[in-house]
């Protein structure tokens, strides 16, 4: 990798509608950018970022939901990154859930979002080993938003229409916008 500072890329940005490629081995490169982006997310107070976000098109995401918490709770240690290259769901409950969803690519914009309510996930560590898990709640709704992103989907593109003609004005904006160094 290049010494060049990650940007968290903003709606406009076409990066973040290419569908990223698959990683064939971890490398220290890889170990690196996830480090990068870990850092990045905590730094702009997230919980959850992929690649795209920072003008990659590799699929790697970095999710944390509960750190916010730990921190308050001053439990320690209060940062536990997951880190998953290659990410996908491979099963998704039959009850839907919505909730209001944001992204740090489309600063102050909120919306309702219908996901699974649970899903079944697998990805390869930062060490290259696989991995097999469960999430609900928050945690699933995360790593849907942040697999998403890998194949240029959007939170806005899963909303309800009528939900996403309300932001119309706001999206505008942030067209106009450009990379935020963080």
């Amino acid at each position: 990798m290049n010494n060049d500072k990650l940007e968290i890329r903003i709606y406009n940005d076409p990066v973040l509608r290419e569908k990223a490629r698959p990683v064939a081995v971890v490398t220290p490169r890889h170990v690196e950018i996830a480090r990068q982006m870990a850092e990045m997310m905590y730094g702009s107070r997230g919980v959850g970022l992929a690649a795209n976000q920072v003008g990659l098109t590799e699929r790697i995401i970095v999710v944390d939901v509960e750190w916010h918490k730990r921190e308050e709770d001053n439990t320690n240690p209060g940062r536990q990154p997951i880190f998953m290259v290659n990410p996908e769901v491979t099963e998704e409950s039959d009850t839907d859930d919505v909730a209001s969803e944001g992204c740090l690519s489309l600063p102050g914009i909120e919306g309702d979002v219908w996901r699974p309510a649970s899903i079944r996930y697998r990805y390869t560590d930062l060490e290259g080993r696989p991995v097999e898990a469960a999430a609900e709640g928050l945690k699933a709704r995360c790593i849907q938003h942040e697999i998403d992103h890998l194949n240029g989907v959007l939170f806005i593109d899963r909303m309800e229409p009528a939900e996403r003609k309300k932001l119309a004005g706001q999206l505008a904006k942030l067209r106009q916008s450009g990379p935020v160094r963080v």
